[in-house]
């Protein structure tokens, strides 16, 4: 049997103390090396990485996509296997991965993604199976999307395979969290679709996507079955579409009153 291979674990972080120390010690038990790019954190995600073997790079945040792809360039292995600081393997999934390593057939490997939120699994509302591809041969991949919507866009003709086990996903701890990435993150999509000369239409975008959304996330995707949670889901993605385009136009608002 061939030598298994050697995988380079790499994590991006800005103040992730709450959940940095369980996706390391869960990468540990497949990764050959961790590499944690951080953006200069003010808590204590340093003194967490360095009480474990990882190599820790402090690098200036541009972008999702582009902090993620910088990290994967400072691995020393050709098999990456990339997570979020919030993320970290099921012993499934742990299990998939150990045995890959010795018999590694495909150009990436994807998995599902499960999500905690607020206490509970998430298994409907469009958050599940969620299937990601996190572990793939870095030259015939690379993280794409639009910030702070990324995801791994492998070459033409490579060949993705599925592995059993879950990627634990512990996404907000609260309502506040929650709320508080949503604005965040729709500022951050407004200026990337500015950026690409998008514009926010008020009846299509800002009326009836959101109410769309709700609709898809609570009654196609099955939101209903999560409970309350699902409820939660629903009308927070909801709210995030509609923020996202307000922010948008106001941006539209600002290049025409520039104009002037």
């Amino acid at each position: 049997m061939a030598n298994p291979v050697k995988i380079s674990a790499v994590i991006i972080t800005f103040n992730e103390e709450r959940h940095i120390g369980r996706c390391l010690d869960s990468v540990a038990q497949v990764a050959d090396e961790i590499i944690v790019v951080d953006s200069f954190s003010t808590d204590k995600t340093r003194e967490i990485c360095n009480s474990r073997n990882v190599k820790f790079i402090q690098h200036d945040f541009e972008g999702h996509i582009e902090q993620k792809n910088y990290a994967v360039s400072c691995a020393d292995y050709d098999h990456v296997l990339s997570l979020d600081a919030d993320e970290a393997l099921s012993d499934t999934l742990i299990q998939s991965i150990k045995s890959v390593k010795g018999n590694w057939r495909c150009d990436g490997y994807a998995f599902n993604r499960l999500t905690n939120y607020c206490g509970k699994w998430i298994r409907h509302s469009g958050w599940y199976p969620d299937t990601k591809t996190r572990l793939w041969v870095r030259s015939k991949g690379r993280w794409g999307g639009v910030n702070p919507h990324d995801h791994v866009e492998m070459d033409n003709g490579c060949r993705v395979c599925h592995l059993a086990g879950d990627l634990r996903h512990h996404s907000y701890l609260s309502i506040r969290d929650h709320i508080n990435q949503i604005n965040r993150f729709s500022e951050i999509a407004a200026r990337a679709a500015h950026a690409k000369g998008s514009r926010a239409g008020l009846l299509a975008d800002i009326v009836l996507n959101p109410f769309l959304t709700f609709f898809k996330k609570y009654f196609l995707k099955l939101g209903i079955l999560d409970g309350y949670e699902g409820f939660l889901i629903a009308i927070h993605t909801a709210y995030g579409k509609f923020l996202k385009y307000i922010k948008l136009r106001e941006l539209q608002k600002e290049n025409r009153r520039k104009d002037y």
